[in-house]
């Protein structure tokens, strides 16, 4: 999920260079057109407003790890988040977790628990579900397990 400002940002950006945006996720951004694309100067532009373009093939990696873990917590499929992983991606799941470990100082699951506490501040701030629901749509056995 890209908040409403950061896609705001990132159209006006790209359309001062002359391009349309068609779509923006995650980790993705698609333009409409055939014009030539200036890299070099979009990813200035970018840095500027605190954006960067992924270049690196481990980068993407990661970038497809996060995206998965986040998409997946968004739509409360929790159960095997982390055990999807090697299937979705197509490598083994101690490779997955040494690259993003050597990459985001954090391990997988720590990850997922800060995107559970994530998800858990935004239930809390719409004050839409009890704690104990939103502990069950985490995958907790109970909400005791989520205060700890």
């Amino acid at each position: 999920m890209v908040c409403n400002r950061c896609k705001t940002i990132i159209e006006q950006q790209l359309k001062r260079e002359g391009l349309e945006v068609e779509s923006i996720e995650l980790g993705k951004v698609v333009v409409q057109g055939e014009k030539e694309i200036d890299f070099v100067k979009l990813e200035e532009l970018l840095k500027i407003e605190g954006f960067e373009l992924i270049n690196k093939a481990s980068e993407v990696l990661i970038e497809k790890i996060k995206i998965s873990m986040i998409q997946k917590i968004e739509k409360n499929d929790v159960e095997n988040i982390l055990s999807e992983l090697p299937k979705e991606l197509g490598k083994s799941y101690v490779s997955l977790s040494r690259y993003f470990s050597k990459s985001e100082g954090i391990t997988l699951e720590k990850y997922l628990i800060n995107l559970k506490i994530e998800k858990v501040k935004e239930h809390i701030q719409i004050n839409q579900l009890n704690f104990s629901e939103i502990a069950y749509s985490l995958n907790y056995n109970n909400s005791s397990h989520l205060a700890k």
